[in-house]
């Protein structure tokens, strides 16, 4: 195998609910997530997102880490409510001040900053105005990103729009357990439709105002069929179609795929076609997370698509409960090139939720399994560049500990630990490990495994 591009970009990432803290400082107002955080029985443990990391006021050690960790990349993303925090209307200068500030550190410290204009914390005023489901909202999110643009489009050379469209529909719109805590079909229709125009607009807004690159994040999972039966087949082909080719397909095909009919049946609405020129804008990347594959079998007490997952026996699993299979991140890499082309891609996000020991007497925090999902997914990222896949860049889940959304704080994906208590960080094993990777662009992965 060839060893990494010299100038492959290794990043880790965050995003701003999940560590800043200080949800409403310096002039922010409420989002979406900090309202639904404090309503009773939604978050485990009754935990929020009002200190989380305390990256807030914390960010100049974490940007001291980085560069001890050797990043190349840092993806973290803006608080929409920070900046505009009716979400439309008057600019907070203070929550721009505090994205500059941390841009030109960044900068100062050789780490390129990859912003996020959206990763799910919605300002609370829009969600009063419908949110997503409210046609006017790629307005909403093209005068916002216009905003951000025009302070900081002259520093930064890569931006991603919107991160995981699917999880904000599917929890929020359809399981209603991320905010708005809705179920209906017919509204997470058109927040689906939404979030995609409103990604072309931004897309479209970029292009006229610089000359960087910019693209959208899509998570990726697999579906494998448990069986050859017809019925476990057809439910793998709506699963795979509502939850990847729901938003591939529109992107690059200009179409959505046929079985969401099947999946949101008859009331399903129809779109403009002008929409779909829209959406399908030209961009100079895709963002691709990817953390697991499912397998599937037919349930009829299953909807949306009817098919539940099944576990493997023998196989890995993580704390969320998704089996480690690297393999799969090679199949989705190199079904991405033959079903919708050749372009660039960037792994923003990747990493495993497991349990970590407390601290050493030496301060050593000892993460094996983590280490190891980190290695086998880097050699699958390798294999895949050398099956012809433009893959560009790596970028860590997560830089921190986290506020994990809806299971808080338990569910821990950081390669540097967060003292749940001080929010003191301690480098973790596969922390020192990635530094090693990026130190030699990947020759070390080779290496056999730790007992």
């Amino acid at each position: 195998m060839t060893s990494f591009p010299h100038d492959f970009l290794w990043g880790a990432a965050t995003s701003a609910y999940q560590i800043e803290g200080s949800p409403l400082a310096d002039g922010a107002d409420p989002s979406n997530w900090h309202l639904f955080a404090h309503e009773p029985g939604r978050i485990a443990g009754g935990e929020t997102g009002d200190i989380a990391c305390d990256h807030y006021r914390r960010w100049p050690e974490d940007i001291r880490i980085m560069s001890e960790l050797g990043l190349r990349a840092y993806r973290f993303s803006l608080s929409w409510s920070r900046i505009l925090p009716q979400g439309t209307g008057p600019v907070n200068a203070r929550g721009l001040d505090f994205y500059e500030g941390l841009v030109d550190a960044l900068l100062a410290a050789g780490i390129q900053p990859v912003p996020t204009l959206f990763h799910w914390d919605l300002p609370a005023a829009l969600d009063e105005r419908g949110g997503w489901t409210n046609r006017d909202s790629a307005g909403w999110f093209a005068d916002y990103a216009d905003v951000v643009f025009r302070r900081l489009g002259d520093r930064i050379r890569r931006w991603t729009t919107i991160n995981e469209p699917w999880v904000i529909v599917d929890a929020g719109f359809v399981h209603g357990v991320h905010p708005p805590g809705l179920t209906d079909l017919n509204l997470a229709a058109h927040a689906s439709h939404n979030l995609l125009r409103a990604h072309g607009q931004a897309v479209t807004c970029y292009r006229a105002q610089a000359d960087g690159e910019i693209g959208i994040v899509i998570n990726l999972e697999p579906k494998d069929p448990a069986s050859d039966t017809e019925a476990d087949l057809a439910a793998t082909r709506r699963a795979d179609a509502y939850m990847n080719r729901q938003y591939l397909d529109p992107l690059f095909l200009g179409r959505y795929p046929g079985e969401l009919a099947e999946v949101f049946g008859p009331g399903r609405p129809e779109f403009p076609a002008e929409d779909f020129a829209l959406i399908g804008v030209p961009m100079d990347f895709l963002g691709l997370n990817y953390y697991t594959r499912s397998v599937n079998r037919y349930d009829p007490e299953a909807p949306p698509v009817f098919a539940a997952q099944v576990r493997q026996p023998g196989a890995e699993y993580s704390d969320m409960g998704w089996e480690v299979h690297p393999e799969s991140l090679v199949r989705s890499l190199v079904w991405l090139k033959e079903r919708y082309g050749d372009r660039p891609i960037y792994i923003t996000e990747n990493g495993g939720a497991f349990p970590d020991p407390e601290p050493d007497d030496q301060g050593r925090v000892a993460d094996p399994r983590r280490r190891e999902y980190l290695r086998l997914h880097l050699l699958a990222v390798r294999e895949a560049i050398d099956r012809g896949v433009d893959v560009r860049g790596y970028f860590a889940w997560s830089l921190l500990d986290n506020f994990e959304w809806a299971c808080g704080t338990d569910k821990r994906f950081g390669i540097v630990r967060v003292d749940p208590i001080t929010r003191d960080r301690t480098v973790k094993d596969s922390g020192w490990y990635y530094r090693d990777v990026i130190a030699g662009d990947g020759d070390i992965l080779d290496q056999e495994a730790l007992e």
